[in-house]
């Protein structure tokens, strides 16, 4: 596929809004809808800024998200040394190997299936968003069509660094553990978690040009992914984007894909749940500034142990969250959010033409 020319149409440049109906709907219901037509218009394209694609080819895991046969969306990783994932062109993005053991769309990995992406530097807090489908498949080559191409700020990202670790110097790989309810070890994981990733989509014609997979980050202080009972998890919705692109695909398919990291370990937690989206009521008041909640009642709980080469670096937390330091672990004390919503990535724009970062 060719480079685009120099007046190649800047911004969202179809028709049809870059949002679906449920998107829209959530967006009405936030009243945001008229300031999110707006910004996805300006800040989503359909194609990748240079900025983006050497971001991409610069990072050492890229986390992915899609459906596996049933049509069950789970958020992964791929991680390898840097350059695995490059960009041929602005249209296509490359993905190289990386494969890790245990990944649940082993097997869905197929021309036609709708892939999202999201590269993230957690050290300098910059991250940027790709969604688009699988259009061939070599091995472990994936070649992505893009769909859709915007950058968010840098919100509730907690900054560590990461240091590549060989595979051969990992050790020995357990099977993948699976079960239907958290185990003690996985419940202890997600106590003290303040990362995970979240899979969700609307594949379905209807549709249009906004349909496909998602993959999102959320970030909070350890305690934010509250532990109900073996199988809920509740968690904080807090001001993002604005364009509510996971509440609105789990609006019209309420099946989500989790993954958790222990950055101690290695070991990658995957649980498949069904979201129930907590709009208004006391119980926000429990999880200071979450402008909604998001209750998860899970399915599936896979651990695939040791599974990430990476040693990383103490974490430093996102500007957002405090903690006091006398109370370990505590869910979250949080500063008021100073951000302004249309804060830049951390790292100035290498072209004139770049989108803005969108919060």
């Amino acid at each position: 596929m060719s480079e685009l020319s120099p007046s190649a149409p800047r911004g969202w440049d179809a028709a049809e809004s870059p949002f679906h109906s449920a998107e829209r709907m959530v967006q009405r219901r936030a009243g945001v809808n008229e300031e999110a037509e707006s910004s996805g218009r300006r800040g989503i394209r359909r194609y990748m800024p240079d900025q983006h694609r050497k971001f991409f080819s610069e990072q050492p895991f890229m986390v992915f998200g899609g459906l596996d046969a049933n049509g069950q969306p789970w958020a992964t990783l791929r991680a390898a040394e840097p350059g695995f994932v490059s960009s041929p062109d602005p249209r296509t993005l490359r993905i190289d190997g990386g494969v890790l053991p245990g990944d649940p769309l082993a097997g869905s990995w197929q021309r036609g299936t709708m892939i999202g992406g999201l590269g993230l530097q957690p050290q300098t807090r910059r991250r940027n968003r790709v969604n688009g489908v699988v259009s061939s498949v070599d091995g472990d080559t994936v070649m992505l069509d893009v769909m859709q191409s915007f950058g968010n700020c840098a919100k509730y990202i907690q900054s560590r660094t990461p240091t590549f670790v060989a595979r051969s110097e990992a050790g020995v790989r357990t099977p993948v553990e699976t079960a239907t309810q958290l185990s003690d070890a996985d419940r202890a994981l997600l106590a003290g978690a303040d990362t995970f990733f979240i899979a969700s989509a609307n594949v379905g014609e209807e549709a249009g040009p906004a349909r496909g997979a998602d993959v999102s980050h959320r970030g909070g202080m350890p305690g934010f992914v509250r532990i109900d009972d073996a199988i809920t998890l509740t968690t904080p919705d807090f001001k993002g984007n604005r364009f509510f692109n996971t509440l609105g695909n789990l609006l019209h398919d309420p099946r989500a894909g989790l993954l958790f990291v222990d950055f101690a370990s290695g070991d990658l937690l995957y649980v498949a749940a069904r979201a129930e989206i907590v709009w208004d009521g006391s119980e926000l008041a429990e999880f200071p500034l979450a402008e909604r909640l998001v209750r998860f009642h899970i399915t599936e709980v896979r651990r695939s142990r040791k599974a990430l080469p990476f040693l990383w670096s103490e974490v430093a937390y996102a500007p957002q969250f405090v903690t006091p330091a006398s109370v370990p672990g505590s869910r979250a004390a949080l500063v008021p959010d100073s951000l302004p919503d249309s804060l830049p990535d951390s790292l100035p724009n290498s072209l004139p033409d770049s989108p803005p970062a969108l919060p």
